[in-house]
This record gives structure tokens, C-alpha cells and sequence, in this order.
């Protein structure tokens, strides 16, 4: 029986992930990570929760499952950028989100470091990237860690369209005082999708790269 409920999960896994990935397709990533009505996919999201196959993904048998690079396809409520962007009038929609990735990579005991980027084509200003650099830390919860961010970085990737030049990295570290934590927690973890709830609710959905 037990061997049948294994089968049956995997099954539902399969379908409702083919699901997930072509209602986020069909709303194409400007929708995807800009605040919206997200409520089928949600709930699709919470369904995958409920079988989640990995319900502990900071333990070191799933670390690397969990650590690498991952493209962000879905955030419910939209994201730190987007959903500033959106409160502007008329100017959200100007601007071209061409990526968002996350990389994780083992940073010592029960540590992971966490690079936040996107790409994104600004109006008048061509191509920049945008990139958050900091630790996820857990103790002997192994889903959920806090998150502290101690630096960004900026760099102008294609200013005015123009490709062939180089342009320096704008680092900004963020003083010890000013680093607030945030709480995050891996609610669904397979070899190809990561789901993460942030303390208000937002879910976010990634794609392993």
C-alpha cells in the first residue's frame, strides 16, 4: 500500500508541476513577478506543498538538491523590485525583467550563501544587472533560516545599447546595523522546482537552472 501511495504522489507531482510550469509560461514572466491574481496557481502551489517530497531540505542528505542555481518563475505578490515598480504609475510596465536567478552555495555549518539577481532593461538606460549578496542561517529547524543581506551590487550591462564596453560593478555593502533578517522558509523542494514562503506569505516559485 505504502509502495501504491509512493506511485500515486509521484503521479500527482508530475501533473500538477506540468500544470504549474504552463500557467506561469502562459503568463509570461512580466505577469509572473508583478504583483497579481495569482489564485489558480497558488493553489496548484499549495497542492505540491501538501505531497512535498523533501519536507526537510536543510538536512545534509538534500543540500544538493537544494543548493545551485535556480531561476525565479512565479512570485505571488511580486518581489522586492516589482512590486516598487508597480506602485509607480504607468511606469512598471516600461520596464523589461529579462531574468531573475538565485545561486546557493554551502557556506559552512548551517549556512548557505545566497546571490539575489535580475536583469532588467530600463527606459532611456539600456540593460542593467542587479544583485543582492548575503547568508541564509538556520538552527534546528531544517526549513526554514533567516535571511541578512550584506551587500548589492549594480552594473550597467548594455548602456544606450552599446555592447562592446565594459562597465565597472557598483558595490554598496550595507552596514552591519542596517542588516535586518528576514524569515524564509523551503515549502516544496524536488530536482526541478523550489517553492519559498517569505514571513508575510509570498510564495516564490523557481526553476532549476
Amino acid at each position: 500500500m505504502e509502495h501504491q501511495d509512493m506511485v500515486g504522489d509521484d503521479a500527482t507531482r508530475f501533473a500538477l508541476k506540468t500544470e504549474l510550469l504552463q500557467r506561469v509560461e502562459a503568463l509570461g514572466l512580466q505577469q509572473a513577478l508583478f504583483p497579481s491574481d495569482g489564485e489558480p496557481i497558488d493553489e496548484i502551489v499549495q497542492q505540491l506543498e501538501s505531497i512535498n517530497p523533501i519536507p526537510h531540505p536543510l538536512h545534509p542528505n538534500h543540500l544538493p538538491t537544494l543548493l545551485g542555481n535556480w531561476q525565479l518563475v512565479y512570485a505571488s505578490k511580486g518581489t522586492v523590485v516589482t512590486r516598487q515598480l508597480a506602485s509607480i504609475p504607468d511606469f512598471g510596465g516600461t520596464i523589461n525583467i529579462k531574468r531573475v536567478w538565485q545561486r546557493l552555495v554551502a557556506g559552512g555549518t548551517r549556512k548557505i550563501s545566497a546571490s539575489n539577481g535580475a536583469f532588467l532593461d530600463l527606459p532611456l538606460l539600456g540593460e542593467w544587472r542587479l544583485q543582492a549578496d548575503g547568508v541564509w542561517a538556520w538552527g534546528a529547524d531544517k526549513k526554514t533560516v533567516k535571511v541578512s543581506f550584506d551587500s548589492f551590487s549594480m552594473q550597467a550591462t548594455k548602456l544606450f545599447s552599446m555592447e562592446s564596453w565594459s562597465f565597472p560593478e557598483l558595490k554598496i555593502p550595507v552596514l552591519e546595523f542596517l542588516r535586518n533578517e528576514a524569515e524564509w522558509t523551503t515549502s516544496y523542494l524536488d530536482e526541478e522546482i523550489r517553492v519559498g514562503r517569505g514571513a508575510t506569505g509570498n510564495l516564490f516559485v523557481f526553476r532549476r537552472e
